[in-house]
């Protein structure tokens, strides 16, 4: 998902025994599904990092309850939203784990993959929407505030049905909203790269299965390092797929090397241009892509990817992070301005405040994983 936020896709993944492997794996391979504990493990970190850092940064019962900590409320608004790059990574990694294993892509192919992708990441996207707009509404009865949205405009709700808001400058009606859409162009770039790419490895007669997919890497390779050097430092780019292809490239690099199709020297080369360009023009979101697939990489090699971690609680929170990422910040709008003159009598009541924002939203999470993500899925 989103990120690519969903947590199963098909297959094993399949390590090569030598780091310069032969070893591939045919597209048209029949599909399986596998969950992987520890990936589950990393989506719900940081889809718990990201629900901190709004319940830390949006409304008055953060501002009130400061004063009991300070240094936790500053570190989680300023530093716990760069846990979106965690999704950027894997995003990368599973479209890449997806396209190449997957029928040729023909015209209908391509769009049935469009609507497939829309259709799961979309139905539980346009439900929360649903839901942050009565909560807004809600919300506007008990407080003014900048986080609570306008009623919305028809064209504003098509431009966030279709995930170009912020292209065409309608305000987010929810917070978060922005990675779906760049999740949604990011994939339909590389499914077009991918498309391209078989039309050109036809014409050439290069019928290798690795053909398709080393043709990808050297098409969206300097679009990455145009991200990572330029374009991912000028925040006018950041409503375009342009803007992150630095982190999510690391995502696909790190699949194709575990894979057997790429050399140890290009895939460090890369993570090491990754780290270059976090420090050029300091950018700590870089470094968190860059430790993220570090992570990754060991837990691929030393096998624990499909083992660990085996607490049922931590792998369900995995499973649910996407709902949770999508509802809970209607949820804690409306705690905000329901508490607003009911838990700012002292910091210690809007604490409790808080903690009964994420109670909530992680409840309402729930609801929506049952009721809509899993049935779509």
């Amino acid at each position: 998902m989103p990120l690519e936020i969903q947590v199963t896709e098909t297959g094993p993944i399949p390590i090569a025994a030598r780091l310069h492997s032969d070893a591939v794996v045919s597209r048209s391979k029949p599909k399986s599904r596998e969950r992987y504990p520890f990936l589950d493990f990393l989506r719900a970190v940081a889809s718990q990092l990201i629900v901190w850092h709004h319940l830390s940064f949006y409304g008055p019962l953060p501002e009130t309850a400061y004063p009991l900590a300070p240094h936790l409320l500053d570190w989680l608004a300023r530093y716990a939203r760069m846990a979106v790059q965690v999704f950027f990574v894997l995003g990368g990694f599973f479209t890449a784990r997806s396209l190449t294993r997957s029928k040729p892509l023909t015209g209908a192919v391509i769009l049935s993959t469009m609507w497939q992708r829309y259709r799961r990441i979309g139905t539980p996207y346009l439900v929360a929407l649903t839901v942050a707009i009565f909560a807004n509404a809600l919300a506007r009865r008990w407080m003014q505030h900048e986080a609570i949205s306008d009623s919305p405009s028809v064209g504003q709700l098509l431009a966030h049905a279709a995930f170009l808001h912020d292209i065409l400058g309608y305000p987010a009606l929810t917070a978060g909203i922005w990675y779906l859409a760049i999740d949604f162009q990011l994939f339909f770039l590389c499914l077009l790269t991918f498309a391209g790419a078989e039309i050109w490895a036809r014409r050439r007669g290069d019928t290798s299965s690795d053909a398709v997919p080393r043709l990808v890497l050297k098409v969206l390779a300097p679009l990455a390092l145009g991200s990572l050097f330029w374009f991912n430092r000028h925040p006018k780019y950041d409503a375009w797929a342009i803007y992150f292809v630095g982190s999510y490239f690391l995502g696909i690099v790190l699949h194709e090397f575990l894979e057997g199709r790429l050399r140890l020297s290009w895939a460090a080369s890369y993570f090491g241009l990754v780290v270059l360009a976090a420090i050029v023009d300091p950018r700590p979101r870089l470094l968190v892509a860059a430790v993220t697939a570090m992570i990754v990489f060991a837990a691929a090699r030393t096998g624990i990817m499909q083992k660990w971690p085996t607490n049922n609680v931590v792998n369900y929170f995995g499973r649910i992070s996407y709902s949770l990422f999508l509802i809970h910040f209607p949820v804690l709008l409306v705690v905000n301005a329901w508490g607003a003159v009911r838990f700012t009598a002292s910091p210690a009541m809007a604490l409790a405040g808080l903690l009964l924002a994420y109670g909530l939203s992680v409840l309402a999470g729930i609801l929506l994983y049952h009721g809509v993500e899993s049935r779509v899925r």
